[in-house]
């Protein structure tokens, strides 16, 4: 028997697939039901692993089955091309960075196919080729004529030394990511999109995900957006007010329950106030401009040190009459509610550490049931339930009555009003950089801004640039950016700034229904294809990209431009693949493929084949590039063939968590491989009616395990039963016929989305004609893929003891027997010192044994 060659198998499928064109989607309605797989595109950065392969997999996986279960399947893939790792890259190496980025792209193509992916390459885009982000350029002026575009100043995270704005992933410990140089929040004019506008939408769509979406990531938008009702209050001055404030400080808090505990005011180091006693003393001037230190994202602002400044303004409490203090505090947010807050130290842990660090007053007013009027805080802020105490007319009362009794009294003394408020900002996407969609405005002195005219479309990256000098080389190209005014005429200057690169993936799904079309959606091909069923990705995109995918695509269907407004109907957030690392002994990475483990006496060490050096084992980590813990899937073809990698990364573990890639487990994956070729190469025999009947039985109950498994995203679960039905296989070698035939013909085309290559030869081998991918996904019979035994609970005295397995539909008589012969049954009874007065037995459900 010649055993399965990989090598030539592989290559031989994926040629006869591109031959046909096979993964093309139709273009037009074939009355069959649609199914859209889409996984996040990638990023060009040059080089493929298996841990992005696991990503790929899982969809092809899906797209495989929904195109044997009759659908018409759209699987495509492009580019997400634009960004700052290309400029890095034409700084660091003196390239331009599109042809950095279009050979990449070229690199990762021939890597993709090498793992039998089934996309639709024909519908291939990358968002830097101006034929698709020319059209993104055309609907953001449709958003800007419906007033869904603005610009105004905004604070930014400025990095001083590549004079660039830097988004807050990019800020790390307060620096720059590629400078080091200390970042600075500035004020800037900025683009920005009214994201805001549909904040109630987009939390009120996430209840129609429920059930296909994971709940985590729904729970993340919904607190990103942060929808909160709370009051709006005035605190009026003591004494002499700044000018322009004679009416008081407002303030916005989530928390009116616990004024009687409020100890100090806080502003925003942007708050009008702030920058009015900053130009009056140098001294608030200079602390205002500590604050500008480090980034702007609110995760930055919470976890630095938190520092003041008190004003020396005082403001008189509306319900004491006491007088409390006015401080500036770099941890207010100027773009939260009002820019200023009172701060309750014993019930919020940043105005707690702020004022013990400021010997603040901290006034506890919740306390915790069971505790008394002694109830007090230290180190950590109580935000728990609780009643009211220390606080006049809420005593007793219960958060959410004091907040209503709190309000009402507000607004009874004409100092404020009930309101909601949202966490979540419009979305900047202004970028000072090269290597963006640009921005399609231009700016005239006597016009102001004017869009450039569609038949000026698209506004195209200029070639000639230079990265000699930090900085946006748009802003000091020659000619590029000096255009005649198209409303007056006059000399004018186009925008500089790029667009933020979530902008190209906030709506790159919709142009996949037609990649080629004039207008940047093809209405009728969007309304056929979209919602994407099955879109897969990291869980580390689950609030940015997916919440500015939902909100592009409400705006855009209210501009008329698709019909959709939710984009993703199913979302699956795949874990990782890690893999040990390994260094040097002067602390350099060695890829896996350089290292030589060694077991002796049960330990493990490592050497460098290379050099012979010893190495140290590192930690189990995702597969990255800068660790070089990475296995490229040109080593597995080479060493396994990729079905084997391709069924190692679905089967090690559940597909949600990550999966630790060992020489082992794709060694097994192929031995696996090799099992089913050599129960295929094996003549069908006449076959006997007892294996017959037995072996019919595994594989319908194999066809529902393997097909539940797929569509409920268990794949791990999947292959494991795969693995057992080859077991069954050579249990029942007795059987032959038209039940070998029929397993082995299901068995094929259940291991087709998994190991497609292997399949293929396999259906030949049986001697089926065409191609596996086009054969019809297997159907089971109800009856002969019904479990023929069934696991019962045993409740004792009214709870779950234990269990026992029976025949399905046993009579009562039969589990009665079975229950009592049960050793912990007779354990329990004997312990306890009871008997069984009453046996009840709900047909295959469950036992009951009434004692005394």
């Amino acid at each position: 028997m010649a055993r399965y060659d990989p090598k030539t198998a592989e290559p031989r499928q994926q040629a006869r697939w591109a031959a046909a064109d096979a993964f093309r989607a139709p273009d037009a309605p074939t009355g069959r039901p649609k199914y859209y797989v889409l996984e996040m595109f990638p990023y060009p950065s040059g080089n493929i692993h298996m841990g992005h392969a696991r990503n790929y997999v899982m969809g092809d996986v899906v797209a495989r089955l929904k195109r044997m279960q009759g659908f018409d399947v759209l699987h495509p893939m492009g580019w997400d091309a634009f960004g700052m790792p290309a400029e890095n890259a034409a700084m660091e190496r003196n390239v331009h960075p599109g042809a950095w980025t279009r050979q990449n792209i070229a690199a990762m193509r021939e890597q993709l196919k090498l793992l039998g992916l089934s996309l639709d390459w024909s519908r291939e885009f990358a968002t830097c080729e101006p034929e698709y982000y020319g059209k993104q350029q055309a609907w953001f002026l449709e958003l800007f004529r419906r007033g869904l575009v603005y610009r105004r100043e905004g604070t930014v995270n400025w990095d001083p030394v590549d004079n660039t704005v830097l988004a807050n992933e990019q800020v790390i410990d307060g620096r720059g990511w590629r400078s080091g140089a200390v970042v600075e929040k500035r004020k800037l004019n900025q683009w920005f999109l009214r994201i805001t506008d549909y904040a109630d939408d987009l939390i009120e769509g996430l209840k129609e995900l429920e059930g296909r979406w994971p709940d985590k990531v729904r729970l993340m938008q919904e607190n990103w957006i942060g929808r909160s009702k709370g009051l709006e209050m005035t605190w009026r001055f003591a004494g002499q007010a700044p000018e322009g404030f004679e009416d008081g400080i407002t303030v916005y808090t989530t928390r009116p329950d616990t004024l009687f505990g409020a100890s100090f005011l806080g502003l925003a180091p942007d708050h009008p106030i702030s920058q009015k006693l900053a130009a009056a003393d140098p001294a608030v001037a200079a602390f205002v401009a500590e604050c500008r230190k480090g980034g702007a994202s609110t995760a930055d602002i919470e976890q630095a040190e938190k520092i003041g400044w008190n004003t020396g303004l005082k403001v008189i409490h509306p319900f004491d009459g006491r007088q409390v203090s006015v401080w500036i505090a770099n941890f207010i947010l100027s773009d939260y509610g009002t820019g200023a807050i009172f701060g309750c130290p014993a019930h919020d842990q940043r105005d707690l550490d702020f004022a013990r660090k400021y010997d603040l007053p901290v006034i506890p007013v919740v306390r915790p049931d069971g505790a008394g009027d002694d109830f007090s805080v230290g180190d950590e802020a109580y935000v728990g339930p609780g009643r009211l105490f220390h606080s006049d007319f809420l005593d007793g009362l219960e958060v959410e009555p004091a907040k209503a009794a709190a309000i009402a009294r507000i607004e009874a003394l004409g100092q404020g009003t009930g309101a909601t408020v949202y966490r979540l900002r419009d979305w900047g996407v202004s970028r000072q950089r090269y290597w963006g969609c640009p921005i399609p405005v231009i700016h005239c002195e006597a016009c102001g801004v004017v869009p450039v005219p569609a038949d000026q479309l698209p506004v195209v990256l200029p070639e000639d640039v230079t990265f000699d000098v930090p900085g946006n080389p748009l802003a000091r190209h020659p000619t590029w950016r000096h255009v005649a005014c198209p409303s007056c005429g006059a000399a004018a200057t186009r925008e500089t700034d790029t667009l933020d690169t979530f902008v190209d993936s906030s709506w790159y799904f919709a142009r996949f229904a037609d990649p080629h079309a004039a207008e940047p959606i093809n209405a009728e091909a969007a309304n056929r294809w979209l919602p994407v069923d099955q879109y897969i990705g990291g869980v580390e995109h689950a609030v940015l990209h997916l919440l500015y995918a939902r909100f592009i695509s409400r705006a855009l269907s209210d501009a008329g431009l698709m019909s959709v407004k939710e984009p993703f109907a199913g979302l699956f957030t795949q874990g990782m693949v890690v893999h040990e690392t390994y260094r040097t002994a002067d602390g350099a990475w060695v890829e896996p493929s350089d290292v030589d483990l060694i077991n002796e006496a049960g330990k493990r060490t490592a050497r460098r084949l290379s050099t012979g050096e010893p190495l140290v084992i590192g930690d189990v980590e995702k597969m990255s590039k800068s660790k070089k813990n990475v296995v490229a899937p040109q080593e597995i073809v080479d060493l396994h063939g990729v079905d084997a990698g391709r069924l190692f990364v679905l089967s090690d573990s559940p597909p949600e968590r990550d999966v630790q890639w060992t020489t082992g487990g794709v060694e097994g994956a192929s031995r696996f491989v090799q099992r089913v070729w050599a129960e295929f190469d094996r003549d069908i025999g006449s076959g006997s009616a007892d294996a017959d009947a037995a072996l019919s039985r595994e594989t319908h109950k194999t066809i529902k395990a393997v097909t539940e498994g797929v569509e409920q995203f268990r794949f791990n679960s999947a292959i494991a039963k795969l693995y057992g039905f080859l077991g069954a296989l050579k249990a029942h070698e007795q059987a032959g016929g038209e039940a070998r035939r029929e397993a082995l013909s299901a068995f094929a085309r259940l291991i087709s989305p998994f190991v497609p290559h292997l399949a293929e030869e396999c259906w030949t081998r049986l001697g089926e004609t065409g191609m596996i991918l086009d054969a019809p996904w297997p159907i089971f019979d109800p009856t002969l893929a019904a479990d023929d035994e069934v696991t019962l609970p045993i409740q004792i005295g009214g709870k779950r003891r234990t269990e026992v397995v029976v025949p399905r539909g046993s009579d009562a008589q039969i589990v009665e027997a079975a229950a009592l012969a049960n050793t912990t049954v007779q354990a329990y009874l004997s312990s306890n010192n009871v008997a069984v007065t009453k046996v009840i037995v709900v047909p295959d459900r469950i036992v009951n044994l009434v004692v005394s």
